[in-house]
C-alpha cells in the first residue's frame, strides 16, 4: 500500500535555535481512505552525530557528563552521562562531525569508526536524527573538562571499564537515547572489537 499524506497548512510558529512549525495534515488510513485533518505541532530539530568511544587495549570507554536542560526537573539530576555527540552543519558528514566533537569534547582522536545504526529520537513530535557510531581511541590520557565556551560548554571527561559502563544501562547513569543504543549495542560487540581491534584487524559492522 502506497501512503499519501496531504499537508493543507503548514505555519511556523517560533523560530529559535529550533523551530515549531504547526501542521494541518490529511493521511492515508490502513483500512482505506483518508482521514480528517488533524493538527499536530513539529519541534524543526537538526540532525547529528554520536559516537561511543573504546580504547580497546585498556578495555574502557570515554564518555562525557554535562548538563542538561531537559532533565532540571529529574529526580537524579541535570547533569547527564553521554556518548560524545553534536549536530551537522551544512557540507559535513556524520563521520566528519563524530571525529570532530570526540576531539573537541574529550581531546580523543578517533582511530577507526564504526557505524552503529542512525535513529528518530522522538518522531511524534520531532525531527531530530542521530548517526550513531564507536569510534576506536587511546583513552590512556583521557580526562579532564572539556567544550567550547562560545557554545556555553562545560563537559567533564569520564573514563570506564566496560564493566562500570555496562552496569550503568541498569545503575542509572546510561539514562538517555543515544547512551542506551550505543551502550547496548556495546555490549553485544565488545569481545568482536577487543578481538579486531586490538589485533590491528579490520572490525566490520555487524
Amino acid at each position: 500500500m502506497k501512503y499519501i499524506v496531504e499537508i493543507v497548512e503548514n505555519e511556523n510558529l517560533y523560530q529559535g535555535f529550533l523551530g515549531i512549525n504547526r501542521f494541518h495534515v490529511r493521511h492515508s488510513l490502513f483500512a482505506g481512505g483518508c482521514s480528517r485533518v488533524i493538527v499536530r505541532e513539529r519541534v524543526e530539530s537538526f540532525q547529528a552525530a554520536s559516537v561511543l568511544l573504546y580504547d580497546p587495549l585498556l578495555d574502557k570507554v570515554v564518555m562525557i557528563e554535562q548538563f542538561r536542560i531537559g532533565a532540571i526537573d529529574d529526580p537524579g539530576g541535570a547533569w547527564i552521562l553521554e556518548v560524545i555527540g553534536g549536530v551537522i552543519d551544512p557540507g559535513e558528514t556524520p563521520e566528519q562531525v563524530a571525529r570532530r566533537e570526540a576531539e573537541e569534547e574529550a581531546g580523543c582522536r578517533v582511530g577507526r569508526l564504526l557505524p552503529i545504526c542512525n535513529f528518530m529520537v522522538s518522531p511524534g513530535f520531532s525531527t531530530e536524527r542521530i548517526f550513531l557510531f564507536c569510534g576506536e581511541v587511546d583513552a590512556t590520557s583521557a580526562g579532564g573538562i572539556h567544550g567550547l565556551a562560545q557554545e556555553g560548554e562545560d563537559i567533564r571527561v569520564d573514563v570506564l571499564s566496560s564493566e562500570e559502563l555496562i552496569g550503568e544501562l541498569y545503575g542509572g547513569r546510561i539514562n538517555c537515547t543515544s547512551a542506551i543504543i550505543a551502550v547496548q549495542w556495546f555490549a553485544m560487540n565488545r569481545e568482536r572489537l577487543q578481538r579486531e581491534w586490538a589485533a590491528g584487524g579490520s572490525a566490520k559492522p555487524e
